[in-house]
């Protein structure tokens, strides 16, 4: 697990360089920042297609892209957006392919070794109203409500992990929107890479969700949770 998390601090560092190098363009024109992410991207060796300066700006787009995949897989910090309309093609079931979607949230549990945890504590420093515990039963809500829109599809495999609570990545077949938390701030105010695959900044999005699936826990891992009442309600579909 050690050789884990320092394999995805070394490539949240290397995304960050990416960020401090293009955050300068975004006082300037839209086509002016296009073009300096593009240059200051291929400079840092990461290859993106755009920068949203917040992670919400980016939801219409993602929903688009949602839409027209043929599998999707959701790396989430709490997991808000799934319950949003951007996903509401996928639960729907109207997209335009039959889809295969794989979704890891956090291990809501309370502990010393939760990075859950160590996460709402960040984000309490400008948030108070985020008193202990919010966090956890935010993830066990949005774990409810995905179980349920996924009831009738047969295609949505949900795992929970326990590793470091500080990005979100939304991958497609085509496309990967990844957001590195920035410290105390609400995920929706961080920044967001969008990468087309095939690409560097795309692989790396791609290998963190495997690497986390490889060590997440499937349902029945879970069982202890489900009977302390913390997803209570949920049902999940795994392989």
């Amino acid at each position: 697990m050690i050789g884990v998390t320092t394999f995805i601090f070394d490539v949240v560092s290397s995304l960050i360089a990416t960020f401090v190098a293009v955050a300068g363009g975004w006082a300037l024109s839209k086509r002016a920042r296009r073009r300096l992410t593009a240059i200051f991207s291929w400079l840092a060796g990461l290859p993106i297609d755009h920068v949203y300066q917040r992670q919400e700006l980016a939801s219409a787009d993602l929903a688009g892209d949602l839409t027209k995949a043929r599998w999707i897989r959701v790396l989430a910090g709490r997991g808000n957006e799934l319950t949003r309309d951007t996903f509401t093609s996928v639960w729907a079931g109207t997209a335009r392919t039959q889809q295969m979607v794989q979704i890891l949230l956090p291990d809501p549990r309370p502990g010393p070794n939760s990075w859950l945890t160590r996460r709402e504590a960040d984000v309490r420093r400008l948030d108070p109203g985020f008193s202990p515990g919010t966090l956890a039963q935010q993830v066990s809500t949005n774990a409810a409500y995905v179980a349920a829109a996924a009831s009738r599809q047969g295609n949505v495999s949900m795992r929970f992990y326990n590793l470091p609570n500080q990005y979100r990545a939304i991958i497609t077949d085509k496309v990967a929107y990844l957001t590195l938390y920035g410290g105390s701030a609400h995920g929706r105010h961080s920044p967001c890479i969008v990468a087309r695959g095939p690409g560097l900044a795309y692989e790396l999005a791609l290998s963190l969700f495997t690497l986390a699936w490889q060590h997440s826990m499937t349902h029945e891992e879970f069982g202890m949770i489900a009977a302390t009442g913390h997803v209570s309600s949920c049902r999940i579909e795994h392989p």
